[in-house]
């Protein structure tokens, strides 16, 4: 069912301020507690403000490709190997942050002038299939703060620990 005109201007200001909530999730973090994993194979708060860079970066694409192209392929990556194959630990946080911030703002610049006609466009995913523009908003709204809260449950776990 195709959003409402309020439903997606509600979407696009929680993407907009997505990167201040993951910022602020992150800062609440000690630093000896930033590369810790809550268990073998979950990520350490570093790792996953890599992986939202990463992500985002993917995203600001993906959201082009699908309002732009015809046909549009969408790819998917297998983000547990680029968490290993980059060695999210050694990257620094900060060009990381400053990455989240940066892509979101400038793809949220973009959507807020796209016509309504664009968030009916769609391509095909190639791990989920159809793809519309209204589904990478659905998704990549609520993307960070999924992340922030991930981050909030590892500091709980963290400090649970002590």
């Amino acid at each position: 069912m195709p959003l409402s005109r309020q439903e997606r201007e509600r979407l696009i200001q929680q993407y907009a301020d997505g990167p201040s909530r993951l910022r602020a999730a992150f800062m609440r973090i000690a630093e000896e507690a930033r590369k810790w994993r809550p268990a073998p194979g979950e990520w350490s708060a570093h790792e996953i403000v890599c992986h939202c860079a990463d992500s985002e970066t993917n995203a600001a694409a993906r959201i082009r490709y699908v309002v732009a192209e015809k046909d549009p392929l969408v790819l998917g990556y297998d983000e547990n190997a680029w968490v290993q194959r980059f060695d999210y630990h050694s990257h620094p946080i900060e060009a990381a942050l400053a990455t989240v911030d940066a892509v979101r703002a400038n793809t949220s610049a973009l959507i807020r002038r796209l016509p309504g006609e664009a968030w009916a466009r769609e391509g095909q995913h190639t791990e989920s299939g159809r793809y519309t523009a209204e589904d990478w908003l659905r998704i990549y709204a609520a993307h960070l703060e999924e992340h922030a809260r991930q981050i909030e449950n590892n500091l709980a776990a963290w400090r649970a620990r002590q």
